[in-house]
């Protein structure tokens, strides 16, 4: 018969970090997939009005913003200082708006196409006349679902 050995200082084995870089290129990899980026970039001057009563919108994907304000300092000399229309990551007239309202409907799939609401982020000192006039586009492209957007009044 063999002669048994004693184990001599009974210690666990070293953990392997061989597959760590494969672990945190995986997270990296998840994190860049799921993270959402703005669609678009301010580039007017905005402070929008406060309210109390306020309600979340649900879907975010379901509206399309219309921002109204005075171009910011970056824009101001090619545009001026008079309130401008913007759509998405551009300038625009006021007849680019059903055209906006359209690609954003085909964008929607079509079951979900009547809960669609157009936004409108109006800067506080833009006169009316100029929403009316967006109004009456969105009303012409078929858009009667609209809202405005505004902050919590503070107290």
């Amino acid at each position: 018969m063999g002669k048994f050995q004693k184990k001599r200082g009974a210690s666990t084995p070293e953990i392997s970090t061989a597959s760590l870089p494969d672990i945190i290129f995986m997270l990296l990899f998840f994190f860049m997939v799921v993270t959402v980026l703005r669609d678009s970039s301010l580039m007017v001057d905005l402070n929008v009005p406060q309210a109390t009563e306020l309600t979340k919108l649900e879907k975010k994907s379901l509206v399309n913003y219309l921002i109204v304000g005075k171009p910011n300092a970056a824009y101001r000399e090619l545009y001026g200082t008079k309130p401008r229309l913007q759509l998405g990551d551009k300038f625009a007239e006021l007849t680019e708006i059903p055209l906006f309202i359209e690609q954003h409907r085909q964008k929607v799939q079509e079951r979900d196409r009547g809960q669609i609401n157009s936004s409108l982020k109006v800067d506080g000192e833009v006169t009316m006349g100029i929403i009316t006039d967006i109004k009456t586009q969105l009303r012409k492209s078929g858009q009667l679902k609209v809202n405005y957007s505004a902050k919590p009044e503070v107290q």
